[in-house]
């Protein structure tokens, strides 16, 4: 016999990373170090952040708005519906530090992300590329 939470923990399988985020202090000089020193493939820019394409993984630097702290790094978990996903995490009294929300239009798709830490503090991210309709 299966539990409530059984299905909740079933429900929830974080199996791909979708980016990495790197905190910078200076983006026009990081954005030329990544795309022109390391060879990455430039994506698009988003406000304070640049986005490249690391072999499958998005790969982003951005200048952090708060006093900026050394190894600012966050693991994003890839999910199919961000708000549900949200909200399965949530009965498991997960605290989310930012709620799903609307980072940046694209052409095809809305991409939604949320932030939330695990036990030790560190900050990790979900994010979800919402189709158009």
């Amino acid at each position: 016999m299966t539990t409530e939470a059984d299905e909740i923990q079933t429900a929830v399988h974080f199996d791909k990373i979708g980016q990495i985020a790197l905190s910078v202090t200076d983006l026009a000089r990081s954005k030329e170090f990544y795309q022109n020193t390391l060879g990455m493939k430039f994506l698009f820019d988003a406000g304070s952040m640049a986005f490249f394409l690391c072999g499958e993984v998005r790969f982003m630097i951005g200048v952090q708005e708060e006093p900026f702290t050394p190894g600012g790094t966050i693991i994003y978990f890839k999910v199919g519906d961000i708000q549900r996903t949200h909200a399965l995490l949530l009965e498991q009294e997960v605290v989310f530090t930012h709620a799903p929300h609307l980072v940046a239009r694209m052409p095809d798709h809305d991409l939604w992300m949320a932030f939330f830490n695990d036990p030790d503090g560190n900050l990790l991210g979900m994010q979800s590329e919402v189709p158009r309709v």
